[in-house]
């Protein structure tokens, strides 16, 4: 995998009004990498991915695709992208057939090529059972899926999925994540917007986090995830009626910090470093104390935003929703 930028953006700036929605925005993507970009509602990010999809054109700043400039070269830009926004996109009137055949047909496939790579895109979201039937008739997963097909009809080298999975249950959710893996392995690069934060370290090589319309963190996810510190390690000792001899032995290895129990029979405490994992089987050992659970993990990305941000992902904000589309 190359490392070279797909995607590259400085200085990003856009007012509406008094609204600023972006004040300085830097992204990066290299090639055959996912960047998710997390932030509460109304943080930049949906006025971020309409810039570099050439649908708004910045106030200042400048933004590349594939080395073109999303204004100058913005129909350059647009040969070569994807964009799946946060509503579908597809007429509902048209099948689901219908719809992947105009947008082949649009993009010079060919009467025979749009609808081979319709079948093709139907089959593989599992929309072939449905492909006839009009969209309005299609339950808001198989919409999303249809959208991130028809978004997908030009092998585009770069995706821009703004909030794909919102509204889809877990398991529609996990189906999404296995596409976005198949399309990162097939080559494309993808820049992936998100206040799903399990989805951002599900999918993302990297994460920036924008706050009123400003970067204020960029790191791998475990990277972001050591901005809180420490590590917490958690036991569930298999006799529950040594939980008080067990809390005393996690005390010791986390230097006196005391194991709070945080569900039922769950014991657990901060540590520094690693090494605790190995010094707290070593005492368990010694003292023949069973367990049904050992791990060790960093802070979450919800803890990370939070500390970051003084609020969680899904807070409401009223930035974006003032933009004009």
């Amino acid at each position: 995998m190359t490392h070279d930028l797909v995607i590259e953006a400085h200085g990003l700036v856009k007012h509406f009004g008094e609204t600023k929605a972006l004040q300085g925005v830097d992204l990066a993507v290299a090639r055959g990498t996912v960047l998710g970009v997390l932030g509460p509602n109304g943080a930049g990010k949906t006025t971020a991915v309409r810039i570099l999809s050439t649908l708004l054109v910045p106030d200042a700043g400048h933004a590349r695709i594939g080395g073109f400039d999303v204004v100058k070269d913005a129909e350059r830009v647009r040969q070569s992208i994807g964009l799946t926004g946060q509503y579908a996109s597809v007429d509902e009137d048209l099948s689901g057939r219908q719809n992947l055949v105009l947008f082949g047909t649009l993009l010079d496939l060919g009467r025979a090529g749009a609808r081979a790579r319709a079948a093709e895109l139907l089959e593989w979201f599992d929309l072939t059972a449905a492909a006839d039937r009009p969209a309005k008739t299609y339950s808001g997963g198989m919409r999303r899926r249809l959208d991130l097909a028809a978004s997908l009809v030009g092998r585009p080298d770069v995706i821009f999925l703004d909030e794909p999975t919102t509204g889809l249950d877990p398991a529609k959710r996990e189906d999404m994540w296995d596409v976005v893996r198949s399309l990162v392995t097939d080559g494309s690069t993808v820049l992936l917007t998100t206040q799903y934060l399990e989805e951002a370290d599900a999918l993302a090589d990297e994460i920036t986090v924008i706050d009123h319309g400003r970067v204020i963190a960029h790191d791998t996810p475990e990277g972001l995830k050591r901005v809180v510190g420490g590590q917490t390690l958690e036991v569930r000792p298999s006799d529950l009626s040594r939980m008080q001899e067990t809390a005393t032995l996690l005390g010791q290895v986390s230097s006196g910090t005391a194991a709070e129990e945080i569900r039922k029979g769950v014991l657990a405490v901060p540590v520094h470093d690693d090494s605790a994992l190995t010094a707290t089987v070593s005492r368990l050992a010694s003292a023949g104390i069973g367990v049904t659970e050992l791990s060790l993990h960093l802070p979450s990305l919800d803890e990370v935003f939070f500390s970051l941000t003084g609020r969680t992902a899904s807070e409401d904000d009223t930035t974006e929703s003032k933009e004009v589309a």
